[in-house]
């Protein structure tokens, strides 16, 4: 099999991989912001909590402010940047697979016009630019969901409070990682389905002397 054959479906795999990994690392994430409120009787610890698609972060429980209660909630709307980007990563995902059962079974039917080839390099070309605008528009969004639930926000409303621990965001810093990795690998998969296409032209063999032929002048 030639060396093209064996790229492609390598770079599938990985691609499907990186995918995964990709819209798995957002998805059913849940965090904790916490913070201490320090009440004539007893500290009291306070949980808020939030999720993917980081819609609207859930409302704190009441702050106790020696003198007085209020209720403080944690505010923003980071759901269209979350979403778009596991939506890419999905339909990247199945379109992945798709295409991986057609190289895999049908290259021969897949070779006969140009057409199949074209359509792929457009689509793979249209995928990394997804990639490119979903993986900053998170990457932006969670930087946002940083500030929203930092637990210093809160505690600047309440004179009596403490900022606790600043909630785990591993998985969410992963998961932007994983946005510009596959970036990369759309974009390299673009040189290789690109060779299959009419828009590739092998260089022309070097032209040899006769054997016997006189050199020119």
């Amino acid at each position: 099999m030639p060396p093209l054959c064996l790229s492609l479906p390598v770079f599938f795999c990985l691609q499907q991989v990186f995918s995964i990994f990709a819209f798995a690392t957002i998805g059913g994430y849940t965090g904790t912001t916490h913070f201490t409120v320090s009440c004539p009787d007893k500290d009291q610890p306070v949980e808020a909590f939030f999720a993917y698609p980081f819609r609207v972060l859930p409302v704190t429980d009441t702050i106790y402010n020696l003198s007085s209660c209020t209720e403080t909630y944690l505010q923003g709307d980071f759901s269209s940047s979350a979403q778009f980007f596991v939506c890419v990563g999905v339909f990247a995902f199945l379109y992945c697979t798709a295409t991986l059962i057609v190289y895999l079974g049908y290259r021969t039917v897949y070779l006969q016009t140009s057409r199949g080839p074209v359509i792929d390099l457009l689509l793979t070309a249209a995928f990394a630019f997804l990639w490119l605008v979903s993986s900053s528009a998170w990457g932006k969004g969670l930087t946002d969901v940083k500030y929203a639930t930092d637990p210093n926000r809160p505690v600047e409303l309440c004179t009596s409070c403490k900022a606790g621990e600043f909630p785990s965001m591993g998985r969410l810093n992963a998961s932007v990682i994983f946005g510009f990795l596959n970036l990369i690998l759309w974009a390299g998969n673009c040189w290789f389905i690109y060779k299959d296409t009419p828009f590739h032209k092998d260089p022309a063999p070097p032209t040899t002397m006769e054997e016997g032929g006189a050199p020119g002048p």
